[in-house]
C-alpha cells in the first residue's frame, strides 16, 4: 500500500500488556486499560515493544489481539504488533490478527541475526503477498 490510509491519523498508543502474579497475561486489567484509553485516543497498538511481544508466547500474543479487537468493539482501529524473528511466524500472526479483526498489522524487522537491505525487504514483499491486511513497517534502531 504506497498511500496512507484515512483511519491512520491522530493518537494510537503502544498498549502494556498487564501480568498477573502468575506471570500470566491479565485479560481483565487489559480490558480497563483498553476501555481507559478508548475515549482519548484514535485507535490502539497491542502486542508492540511496549506490550513486551518479545516475553509473550505465540498463542500469549494472539489472545492479547483478540481481547482488544473484542473490548474495541469496531470504535477505533486496532494495529495489532505482530513482527517475529522469522517470516513463517511474522506471517502466521499477522494472518491471525487479520482473522481476529485487526484494522492493520505493525512490523517489526526480522531481529536478533540482522538481516541485510535485501533480506528485510523479500520478509515484508512475503509477508504483504501472504496476507490481506495492510502493515505498518516498523523499524528499532539498535
Amino acid at each position: 500500500m504506497s498511500k496512507k490510509p484515512a483511519w491512520f491519523k491522530g493518537i494510537f498508543p503502544a498498549l502494556v500488556t498487564p501480568f498477573g502474579r502468575d506471570g500470566q497475561v491479565d485479560e481483565g486489567a487489559l480490558r480497563s486499560l483498553i476501555r481507559r484509553v478508548l475515549p482519548h485516543v484514535d485507535g490502539v497498538v497491542p502486542c508492540g515493544t511496549t506490550g513486551e511481544f518479545v516475553y509473550l508466547t505465540p498463542e500469549e500474543r494472539k489472545r492479547v489481539v483478540e481481547v482488544t479487537v473484542d473490548e474495541v468493539a469496531g470504535r477505533v482501529p486496532v494495529v495489532a504488533g505482530t513482527g517475529a524473528p522469522s517470516t513463517r511466524e511474522t506471517i502466521a500472526l499477522t494472518e491471525h490478527a487479520r482473522a481476529a479483526g485487526a484494522t492493520a498489522a505493525l512490523i517489526v524487522a526480522p531481529f536478533y541475526l540482522k538481516p541485510t537491505f535485501n533480506e528485510v525487504y523479500d520478509h515484508y514483499r512475503a509477508i504483504n503477498d501472504a496476507v490481506d491486511l495492510p502493515i505498518v513497517l516498523y523499524n528499532i534502531p539498535q
